[in-house]
């Protein structure tokens, strides 16, 4: 028996029992993880200040130590997460359809949870909290496998969850930690067939590739961001500068953040120099098209090449192209976008409902920002995920996306003839 089989069998052990926990106690768990994580702050961030130094040593950018790195407002943001499941419905034995057959046997269709999520992502902290939290709120266990440059965070704070979990009275080990980095590990989740139900990967394209192409358990596949902003040329252009700014700089190594933006022409040299003096704040390298380029100086834009227009740069990085319609830039974005979030800027309706009739992807905005893709905003608590597939979840992944259906059947005697 392997690694990954040893704390499937502890999760397997115990899911039935968190399976079928009242809400009131998985409540009780959640506020005790709240309680815990406030109460921890400093041996928190002392141990992710140990990720962060390692991280800064092997020349991680500035961007990603920024995804890692743990403070007191994030660590408070976490708890509040937890706080915030709470007062969410449960969904484990919600009823969501059922009926009556002529041969009086009563059919209802309920909500159970999946049973054992396995959890495997990059250098995020936060995600091992709000993974095992919306597990826990869901009645699913997890096994988490965070990656190396977060390990002292992340067993810090399953530690702390285990125990905060033990004394609210459920099993510790509905929340176990992979503490051993080696990629094997990894390869052992991906085939953790009879042991983990469903595998969820959450961040770079080459780690969610790797676990889709790999895994021989089912994958729900997350999103990798090429997020799109299109300047109609009905625009409020000092709306677009906001949302596009708002999109690239607020927080670029997020797949949520923009790095992608199409302009129509009649708009281009109106909104471009706004958008250059904007992005220059925070030193926004810009990569254009040739009339991006003319407008702007050929010294202020660097020539976007064809892989610049399908990449997700989570750095302070964005692509930039002209196009001559609506059509062109949703055609640019089917071609390009990676499935996750578009957004269209435009005092138009005609052009607003069919940039959203048309565009294919888990979100599409009209007039706000794609920072928003995120399952807090969604009003889901937390999200495990946001997923750009289409088979049973789509877009942020909060509760209900955790768990499955049962039938449940009465009847009194009934025979099929």
């Amino acid at each position: 028996m392997n690694y990954i089989e040893k704390m499937g069998m502890k999760a397997k052990a115990c899911r039935s029992e968190l399976a079928n926990a009242s809400g009131t106690l998985k409540n009780d768990a959640l506020l005790e993880i709240a309680h815990s994580l406030r109460r921890n702050m400093e041996q928190i961030m002392q141990a992710n200040a140990l990720d962060v130094k390692a991280a800064k040593e092997r020349g991680m950018s500035n961007a990603m130590i920024d995804r890692l790195r743990l403070d007191h407002k994030r660590i408070e943001s976490m708890a509040a997460g937890c706080e915030k499941l709470c007062a969410l419905a449960d969904p484990v034995g919600e009823v969501i359809g059922g009926c009556v057959r002529p041969n009086g046997m009563q059919i209802r269709k309920v909500r159970v949870p999946i049973g054992v999520i396995g959890m495997i992502y990059e250098a995020r902290p936060n995600v091992t909290v709000d993974a095992a939290a919306l597990c826990i709120k869901s009645g699913n266990a997890v096994i988490l496998r965070g990656g190396k440059e977060a390990l002292n965070s992340n067993v810090c704070l399953a530690q702390l969850m285990r125990k905060a979990v033990a004394v609210a009275g459920l099993p510790e080990d509905i929340v176990q930690i992979v503490t051993d980095t080696d990629r094997g590990i990894a390869l052992e989740m991906m085939q953790a067939n009879g042991y983990i139900d469903v595998l969820i990967p959450r961040g770079g394209a080459k780690l969610i590739q790797t676990v889709v192409k790999t895994a021989t358990v089912p994958v729900i596949e997350t999103g990798t961001g090429n997020c799109h902003v299109y300047v109609d040329a009905t625009a409020d252009l000092d709306m677009a500068v906001d949302i596009i700014d708002n999109g690239k700089t607020q927080r670029p190594s997020v797949c949520n953040a923009v790095e992608s933006v199409l302009i129509h022409r009649d708009v281009a040299e109106d909104l471009l120099p706004r958008l250059k003096s904007r992005l220059a704040l925070h030193n926004v390298e810009i990569r254009g098209c040739e009339l991006t380029a003319m407008i702007l100086g050929e010294e202020n834009v660097k020539p976007a090449a064809e892989e610049d227009y399908a990449a997700e740069f989570l750095d302070y990085i964005i692509s930039i192209k002209v196009v001559d319609s609506l059509g062109e830039a949703i055609e640019h974005i089917a071609k390009y976008s990676t499935g996750h979030s578009e957004c269209i800027v435009t005092e138009s309706l005609f052009s607003a409902e069919e940039f959203q009739k048309r565009v294919d992807s888990a979100a599409v905005y009209v007039n706000c920002s794609t920072r928003f893709t995120d399952g807090d905003e969604f009003g889901l608590g937390a999200e495990i995920g946001i997923s750009t597939q289409k088979l049973h979840a789509r877009g942020p992944m909060g509760l209900t996306e955790l768990t499955t259906i049962k039938w449940l059947i009465n009847g009194n005697g009934q025979i099929r003839k």
